[in-house]
């Protein structure tokens, strides 16, 4: 599985993870799909007090996020490591406003994908 390093110091702690096994259940796939999608650049994750999740806010109920693999391969094209991705996509950025995990989950995909085409390139 493809996983974040440093990333518990990525993230803060007040931000709701999920572990991998119930993001499957949650998605109605396996683990192993899961496990694809992290690779693919669909979903990201990391370890947590040594289990590996998936930050909650990256689930839309029994979905992924619209724009959030776009952001991603976006991000790691323009040579991000995934532990730079998570922490942009959780940071304040008062242009949006709010973080760009927000926007993204209020269906302004575009908006955050030209931000990181722009920090990318």
């Amino acid at each position: 599985m493809s996983e974040v390093s440093g990333a518990p110091a990525a993230l803060s702690e007040d931000v709701a993870t999920i572990p991998v096994a119930e993001v499957a259940q949650s998605l109605s796939i396996t683990v192993a799909r899961v496990n694809q999608l992290v690779r693919d650049g669909q979903l990201l994750s990391f370890r947590r007090e040594g289990q590996t999740v998936v930050p909650a806010d990256f689930l839309d109920g029994v979905t992924v996020v619209k724009g959030l693999g776009g952001t991603i391969t976006v991000l790691r094209d323009g040579g991000f490591a995934d532990d730079d991705i998570l922490r942009w996509l959780f940071a304040a950025d008062d242009s949006l406003p709010g973080t760009p995990i927000a926007a993204l989950r209020a269906g302004r995909h575009r908006e955050v994908k030209r931000r990181a085409q722009a920090m990318a390139f």
